[in-house]
This record gives structure tokens, sequence and C-alpha cells, in this order.
């Protein structure tokens, strides 16, 4: 079978994988259609209102339904289908023997040293070398986006170190691969362990002294080849303007670890870059590791991982082997996705940062279609995928046999001439070929793509999570980060391919749905926004704009209140969920909506009149101890005076003064039901915000709000109040 990723002919009766629809589609399906019944009730009733009598106000409200029930609608695409997956690993010597497996090329990418530190994609990288997997079939490349020598000298050290580790966690059968991890956990002790662990902390102590010196002390190197590879940072070299560098670490057919097996493939990449040109952030990056990957391994299955993204299962090759080698798979599985899930995450989730709904109940609900989404990380790739045909250059064939040393001089030669700044003029790359280009979000929109030309996608998720992550551990960096999400995802929505046009007549109507959600997410803010300062506005104005608590309409916005959310709390519940846990995320939906989604939503909108572009920010891996404290203790962390804080302080302000003098007038005028579900709406809103007043008044810490955010909140809340006073 060589390389292939097919399975054996012969007729096999175990199976490799089963795959169950979720009990609860049936549900699903029932609560869908009440619910829209409801919906296409509450519109009717808010045009009938509309055209009677026409105000700013009843038409804010019936944009804000509108746009409500367009998301709930795309939402029960997911909702439809859902499965869940199991495989059997032990099945596989049934299909394949080991020597037969195909070869796997690795891809970790990274960027600015000071923002990830190098010892974060170390971990990374030395976790995926030592998959339980045929060595001399796997390749690691790591890209570092940032051009930095540091990096470079990170990976010197831990391709040194790699022959240590390697053979310990295969000898000790260890699960945990991740050294860091590892160590930190604790859970199983050996002989040799403490030495292991006095030269991985030494090792750390190496790269960590020469970041925060930035620069390399040189009797760290071992032998000439190493200085050498430093002097190509010159003083013209730049992160944004320099030759490609493309060191060979670890040769399979030449290193051997200290147990005299053989070491996988490790090759440390930093593509060319020219300030005139543009270097498509990640996407290019990814595209380059294609090629120059291509040149030296052209493994036909490829795993793409994010530098923070580290493996926590060493089986998890075999897993993905479960699939591609099954004789009966759908020749057009394309990918098998991973959830992401992160590690360091506190007790209730208070950013709601394992993203729950997106990243894994969703992806089930998409996997019973086409196929989950990719993610970006934690996901394995057949190469054939990223190409449509031959290539100009037939190094980079798929079928390409690579038959040379990698450290050879025409296969480095070919690899340097690939990772060009100059070689993707006039070609296909990121329009029709590898990662796609255009968006912010290159993982959405090749996946996107690839399911418009009829590629199928899986999702895997066992129980010991594969891969474990990063999430940022304050506010203002989560919200940076969905900002970012939101301006790629409307270009995707506002695109010739637009999921909503072309997605549901390319895939099918359920799949471009789904991708709509996606594309569509950064409207959730529109009727957030309208909900959180309109009701309550008019409310501080004495105007009641919803039906009496006695009035029969009343009854209908209770059921699609208590309908959407009491929907969501059970999918968290079934998940495995808490409660707490649920509560947070929903909070975060609000905050999401008057932050991140409104900023990216107008970001978006200047960039296509060309007043703006916007430009990629990595997330910061630097954690620092104080706030690692307080988000333990779940304490909110704001501490910046960013912009993106004033829309939810606002309606933190304006919610909590309209429900106070809500309740003045109730005893004035004593008369609650006109004016029942305004008071509901400031609340609940008042109850979401509590993080917000701690921080705002209670708090004495260096994460509070900062006093200049506190100050134009309610200054902007009074100008609102004296605006609308005028409109009512």
């Amino acid at each position: 079978m060589g390389d292939s990723t097919g399975g054996k002919s012969s007729t096999i009766h175990v199976p490799l994988h089963i795959r169950v629809p979720l009990s609860r589609t049936s549900a699903n399906r029932v609560f869908a259609f009440f619910y829209s019944l409801a919906i296409l009730a509450l519109l009717y009733h808010r045009c009938i209102a509309l055209l009677q009598s026409f105000t700013i106000v009843s038409l804010l409200i019936l944009m804000a339904d509108a746009v409500l029930a367009f998301m709930w609608a795309t939402s029960q695409a997911f909702r439809m289908c859902p499965v869940g997956r199991r495989v059997f690993i032990e099945h596989l010597e049934h299909y394949a023997k080991e020597s037969d497996y195909p070869r796997l090329d690795v891809f970790v990418c990274t960027s600015d040293p000071y923002k990830e530190p190098p010892m974060c994609a170390v971990n990374t990288a030395l976790s995926v070398m030592s998959y339980d997997y045929p060595t001399e079939k796997l390749s690691v490349y790591v890209s570092d986006d940032g051009g930095s020598k540091l990096t470079l000298f990170a990976f010197m050290e831990a391709a040194r170190f790699a022959a240590l580790w390697l053979p310990y966690c295969k000898k000790n059968k260890i699960v945990e691969r991740c050294p860091e991890a590892y160590f930190r956990s604790n859970l199983s002790w050996f002989p040799e362990t403490d030495q292991i662990k006095m030269m991985y902390e030494n090792m750390r102590d190496r790269v960590e002294k020469a970041v925060q010196k930035g620069s390399i002390c040189y009797d760290y190197l071992t032998n000439e080849g190493e200085g050498e590879a430093f002097s190509r940072w010159t003083d013209g070299f730049t992160p944004q303007n320099h030759p490609p560098v493309i060191q060979v670490l670890l040769e399979s057919s030449k290193d051997k670890d200290n147990a005299s097996h053989t070491m996988p493939n490790l090759v440390y990449i930093s593509r060319g870059k020219s300030t005139t040109l543009p270097h498509h952030f990640k996407a290019g990056a990814l595209n380059v590791l294609l090629r120059v990957s291509g040149t030296m391994s052209n493994a036909p299955v490829i795993l793409t991982l994010d530098t923070d993204m580290y493996s926590n299962d060493p089986q998890t090759p075999l897993r993905v082997l479960c699939y591609l080698l099954d004789p009966a798979m759908d020749p057009k599985l394309g990918y098998i996705q991973f959830p992401q899930i992160f590690h360091g995450i506190n007790e209730n989730d208070i950013y709601g940062g394992q993203l729950k709904l997106e990243f894994q109940i969703e992806a089930s609900g998409m996997d019973g279609l086409v196929g989950s989404t990719y993610t970006g990380t934690g996901c394995f790739f057949r190469r054939g995928v990223f190409f449509g045909g031959p290539l100009e250059t037939p190094e980079l064939n798929q079928d390409h046999l690579v038959n040379k040393s990698i450290n050879s001089k025409e296969v480095l030669a070919m690899a340097h001439h690939v990772a060009d700044c100059n070689f993707e003029k006039q070609t296909k790359w990121g329009t029709e070929i590898g990662f796609r280009y255009g968006t912010l979000v290159e993982d959405f929109y090749t996946d996107y793509l690839l399911k418009c030309k009829g590629w199928k996608s899986i999702f895997c998720n066992p129980k010991r999570p594969a891969f474990l992550g990063n999430s940022p551990i304050n506010l203002h960096s989560t919200l940076n980060q969905l900002m970012r999400w939101s301006v790629g995802l409307l270009e995707v929505a506002f695109c010739r391919y637009s999921p909503i046009t072309f997605g549901v007549k390319s895939i099918n109507p359920l799949t471009g749905l789904c991708y709509a959600h996606y594309a569509f997410w950064p409207i959730w803010s529109i009727p957030i926004t309208i909900y959180a300062f309109v009701p309550q506005i008019a409310l501080l104005n004495c105007a009641s704009i919803f039906p009496k608590a006695s009035d029969p309409w009343f009854l209908l916005y209770i059921f699609l209140f208590l309908g959407a959310y009491g929907q969501e709390c059970l999918e968290f519940m079934l998940a495995g969920e808490t409660i707490q846990r649920w509560w947070n995320n929903q909070r975060m939906w609000t905050i999401r909506g008057l932050s991140s989604f409104i900023f990216g939503l107008v970001e978006c909108l200047l960039k296509f009149i060309g007043i703006s572009t916007f430009g990629f920010n990595v997330t910061s891996k630097v954690i620092e101890e104080e706030q690692r404290k307080r988000y333990n203790q779940g304490i909110f962390e704001f501490g910046v005076p960013s912009p993106l804080f004033l829309p939810m302080t606002t309606a933190a302000v304006i919610n909590l003064v309209s429900f106070l003098w809500g309740i003045v007038q109730v005893f004035k005028q004593r008369e609650l039901e006109g004016l029942f579900t305004q008071m509901l709406l400031a609340g609940f809103a008042i109850v979401n915000c509590w993080p917000l007043y701690e921080a705002m008044v209670l708090r004495t810490d260096e994460g509070k709000m900062p006093v200049k955010i506190t100050l134009i909140s309610i200054t902007l809340a009074w100008a609102l109040y004296l605006v609308s006073s005028i409109a009512f």
C-alpha cells in the first residue's frame, strides 16, 4: 500500500468506526417547528403595530426581531442531524501494518516570540514528535512568521532534548507527552524522571533567558553548523523584510535518539517576506509550509497546529487512520477535525473561553451534514484537498516521490525557492490552491470553499481531548480576538461566495445555513444593542413599547425568551457542563454583542468603503501572575482603558438607572403592567452586568474598570437620555 491513505481491498468484518445519530434530534425538530410559528406570529404582530403607528422605536424593535429570527433560523440547521462517533483503534491491525501507515507532516505555526513564547511552540512540537506513530514517517515543520533567531535557538535546544524525551515517553508509555504539562501533573515518576526534568528545566531556562535578553549566548551552541545558521540574521533582516530561512534540525534518515531509535524530521522555516508584497498572515505561512514540506517529505496526510495547541493523546493519528484507512469511507473525505479544548480555564469559565457551543455542540450538528468546520488547528488533512490538479512546479505535486536527503543541496535549494516571497506571483496560490486568502479567518474561508467543491469532513471528539490549548484570561484579549474574527467573518459573509447565496446552492441548504450563521455572527450586535438600550431609554421616558402583562401577546414574548435560553441551557447540560458555565456563556454572548461584534461590524463597513483596514494582531500567550490569580478566583479582568468596554459599560449604566426609575414610577403611578416587560429586560441586564458594576464601583485591584471608562460611560448614558427625551 506504500503511502496511500486507502485501506486493504479484502473484505473485513470488524468496523474501524461507527456513527450514531443523537437522541435529541426528533425533539429538536419538533421544537424548531413550534418556535418558528411563534417567531412568525411575533413578526406579524410587529409589522401590524408598525403599520398602525410608525415610530423609530417600533422600527428598531422590528429590525432587532428580524435579525434575531434570521440568526435563530440559521442556528437550527446545526440541530437537525447531530451525530456522535466512535473509533476502534484496536481494529487497525486488520486493515494495515504499521509499515503501511501513510506519512504524516505536522505544521506548527508561531509568530512573535514575545507574544507567543518559544517554549510554548517547543512543547507543542515535542508532544507531536513523540506520537505513537512510526518516526520515520513523521515530519514536523515549524513556521516562525516572526523570523526570530530566538525561536530557531529554542528549536535547536528542543532537537537535542527530543533525543531524551522521545525514548523516555515510549519506554514508560507516558500519555501526557507535552513536557511542561507532564512535569506539572506529576502523574507518574520513574527512575530517570528527575534527570529528564532537570534537563528540561535547564533547556527552558536557556531559552527564556535568551528571550529576556533578546540575544543568544553562543556558548550554548554545540557545533559550527548551528552558528552558521544565525549568520543569516544580518543588519537588514527584519520580521517584515527578509529572505527565507530553512534549517533542518533533525533528519530521520540520519539522527537517532539516546535509545538508537530513528528520530522524526524537524525543520525550522521562516518564509521570505517583503514590505512591498502582501504576506496574507497565517494563510500565507501555511501555504509556504505546504510547499516546503512538499519538496522535503510530501506526506499524504497533514496536521495543522497553533503554537499553543499541544497533543494530549499520543494515539490521535491512529484515530485518524480509523477513517482514512476504511475502504468503505467516502472518497471525498478530506479532513478530520478535533475540537479546540483549553486547559487552565477557571471553574466557571467566566469568559466562555471554551466556546462549547461553537467548537463542540454545533460541530456535532454539522458532522451529521457534510462535516464540521476547520477551526485553524487540530485538523488532519489529506494533502490532495489543497490541489485542484497538477502544479507548474513538479516537486509540489501530491504524487511527487521525495528520494533525496532533506538536507541535500538540491532539496534545500528548491525549499528556499518555494518559500520566497516572490514565488506566488502570477499563480493560483491562495485562490484555487492551498489555504485561501482574502479574509482574516483563513481557516473558516478555506473550509467553506472546500465544502463548496464537494469535500467532506469528520468531527472526532474522543473522551480524552486530542489537543489542549491556551485561552485568554483577560477580557480585553478575549474581545480583541473576537473582534478580529468578526471582521474576517463579515468579509466572507459579503464576498462573492456568500454562504447565504452561493453556499446554500453549492453544498446543501442546511449546511449553507450553518456557514451563514457563522459568517453573519457579528450581526448579533444589532438586536443585542437595540434591546440593551431602546426599551430602557423608553422606560426612562415612561413610554411603554411592549404588550401589557395581561395581554395574550405577552405570553408569546415569554415563550420566545424562555424557549431560546432553555434550549441552549439544555444543550449545555447534555454536553456535561454546569448551569453556571451556561450562564457565563450567555453573559459573554451579550458582552460580545456590545463590544467585539459592534466594533467588528463598524470596522468591516469602514474597510469596505476604503476608510480603514484591520491589521492582524497575535493574541498574547504571555500570562501575568496577578491576572492569573484573579482569573482563577472568577474575577473579571478589565484594567485597560479600551474603547471596547464603552458600549457595555454605558448599557450597564442605562439599565441600572432605568430599572430604578421604573420602580419609582410603579410606586408613584401604582401601575406595573405597561412597563413590566421593559423592567424585566432591565432587571435581567442588571444581573448579567454585575461583574461590570463590581469593576466600576467596588473593586480596588489593578483589574478594575479604569475610572476614565466609567466617567465616559456615565456621560454617554446621560447624553443618550437627553437626546431620547426630545424624540419621546
